[in-house]
């Protein structure tokens, strides 16, 4: 391809992110041939399909753990039947689904059919799994496909009620909405020819990171003194909500580490994200910065999908020139098609534009003011003395407010669920044996879980009712009604049943223990122990079937049948 003086002025600045690195590993073997043309700055072609993937991979993720959970969680016999709450938003808005029941609860399960609600569920799950999928193998997709996979996410969070409250949900919603402006309205292509990413979505997803960002660090200095008195990593790693392996030698560091941890994280929440706005190159280092910090907090952590999510808006800071090591540099590979497509754009900027090109335009610009408006109320909370993390203000969780670990718990308690067979729950010789979940500690034996991105939230919300009481999660008294049932769909989400193969529990009880990690090196870990526990008392009494019978009718949730 020839190339003009401006063109070969440009390629000796900019060469250096073009051209160096494993990928331009064809030209290596080849050391006396002419170097290939390098991506100029500028254009997101590139960056356009890491996005689409990215968000393709964690949709695959959130609609997997969807389909696996549901039906036990929000099915028809779920701990919390989403058909239960639909009811009861009628009954709110005056039993009809009007304007009022779809902004109170924007979801597409209103019009499909209740009587199989499981099978609604399901259906919902493996359509977006489907359709992320083939996002994530092909890198093709558009406006009807990304707005599809939207609003089958959205429709399973507004029905999924307690299960469904964390932060991270908001956060999907939120850069798969940005996600739709990225595409072409129909055309299914890699690169569409005139279709290029806009400036408009490419700052909108940097405005992301910005926020998510800036609310973690100011929730932070709001709010626990230890972030203060850089001492809140002393405790972080054993208090955690589902600690990983790598958790439990972190957490053994010295002082002077956690305390350097600490600052660190000041310094990539508070003063990093605005190195945004100061040039391409700044850019690019805060994006380096971002994704370093999230895969140091995978690491350590099992935080859900979180961290992989919040890596994605960070790879708006990259432009094509700084993506280029990402693709091959074959003929007629994604990468040459770029600089084709970079060399023809002076020709055709003079050229006329198809028709909907110009209503693309008329809908990114209309996709700016919306997300502009949409932030006042979250810029206004940013500013706010009595800041709220992890809150939308809007029912389409379009532009949202985040934080985490604005508060950090010093000690780790636990719920430990027992049962027994035994007829007298207060007999002495009773043999009360243990169910053990997919991944929060129980069995002092068992090392911690690696298992992010995937999520048990039955886990997770088992964390937050440890530090509560049972009225408070009344919920997990549904929970002791189906082991008391023996009930499949519940068990599926446990990682053992001691009532396996023989009759089902005649009593089950709730016992709250102090947690904490054994010392490596130590007698309790040389005996093969990855904590050490402390009984506190009961949690919840002894319950059998019988005695819930009124509790479980009041809350219209059928009696479990002993299986």
């Amino acid at each position: 391809m020839a190339s003009s003086g401006a063109d070969l002025r440009r390629r000796g600045r900019w060469g250096a992110a073009g051209e160096s690195g494993a990928g331009d590993a064809p030209e290596a073997k080849q050391p006396c041939s002419p170097s290939a043309p390098a991506l100029q700055p500028g254009t997101f072609w590139l960056t356009r399909l890491v996005l689409l993937r990215s968000t393709a991979f964690i949709y695959c993720v959130a609609f997997l753990v969807a389909y696996h959970q549901n039906k036990a969680l929000i099915g028809e016999r779920g701990l919390l039947p989403c058909k239960l709450y639909l009811e009861e938003v009628k009954r709110y808005t005056k039993g009809k689904v009007n304007l009022d029941t779809l902004s109170y609860a924007p979801t597409i399960v209103w019009f499909l059919d209740w009587s199989n609600m499981d099978a609604v569920l399901d259906g919902v799950a493996l359509s977006g799994l489907a359709l992320s999928a083939f996002v994530l193998v092909t890198a093709c997709a558009n406006m009807v496909l990304m707005a599809t996979l939207w609003t089958l996410y959205l429709s399973l969070v507004n029905v999924g009620q307690i299960w469904y409250s964390f932060g991270w949900e908001s956060q999907l919603l939120e850069t798969g909405f940005l996600g739709i402006f990225l595409c072409p309205l129909w055309t299914l292509s890699r690169l569409p020819k005139y279709t290029p990413p806009s400036r408009i979505v490419i700052w909108a997803y940097r405005w992301l990171i910005f926020r998510i960002m800036l609310g973690a660090g100011l929730i932070k200095i709001r709010g626990d003194r230890c972030w203060r008195a850089l001492t809140c990593m002393n405790y972080h790693y054993e208090t955690q909500p589902v600690p990983n392996p790598i958790a439990y030698y972190m957490h053994r560091s010295p002082e002077g580490f956690h305390q350097f941890e600490t600052l660190f994280n000041h310094i990539i929440e508070l003063a990093v994200p605005f190195l945004l706005f100061l040039g391409r190159r700044l850019c690019i280092i805060h994006g380096l910065l971002q994704i370093l910090f999230q895969v140091l907090l995978i690491i350590s952590g099992n935080l859900s999908f979180l961290n992989w999510l919040t890596i994605v808006p960070s790879i708006a800071c990259f432009d094509d020139a700084s993506l280029a090591f990402l693709f091959s540099s074959k003929e007629k590979g994604t990468k040459a098609q770029v600089l084709g497509i970079q060399a023809n754009e002076a020709t055709r900027k003079t050229s006329p534009l198809p028709y909907g090109c110009y209503i693309r335009r008329g809908l990114n610009i209309s996709f700016g003011l919306l997300i502009t408006v949409l932030s006042v109320p979250v810029v206004v909370n940013l500013l706010s003395s009595k800041q709220v993390m992890n809150t939308s203000f809007n029912s389409l969780r379009i532009v949202n407010t985040y934080g985490a670990f604005g508060s950090v718990t010093k000690e780790r308690t636990e719920v430990i669920l027992q049962g027994t067979s035994s007829l007298d729950p207060k007999d002495p010789d009773a043999i009360w044996e243990e169910y053990e979940f997919k991944c929060k500690p129980g069995d002092m034996h068992r090392r911690p879980c690696l298992i992010s991105p995937y999520h048990y939230r039955l886990d997770w919300l088992m964390w937050f009712a440890a530090f509560q009481t049972y009225e408070q999660n009344e919920w997990i008294i549904h929970l002791a009604a189906k082991l008391l049932a023996n009930d499949k769909e519940v068990l599926s989400l446990m990682a053992t049943n001691p009532f396996e193969g023989k009759g089902p529990p005649r009593w089950v009880r709730g016992e709250h223990f102090r947690y904490k990690f054994s010392r490596p090196g130590g007698t309790h870990a040389a005996d093969g122990k990855w904590w050490i526990r402390k009984r506190i008392g009961p949690y919840f009494p002894p319950l059998n079937l019988e005695g819930l019978r009124k509790f479980l009718k009041a809350r219209n949730w059928p009696l479990p049948k002993r299986s």
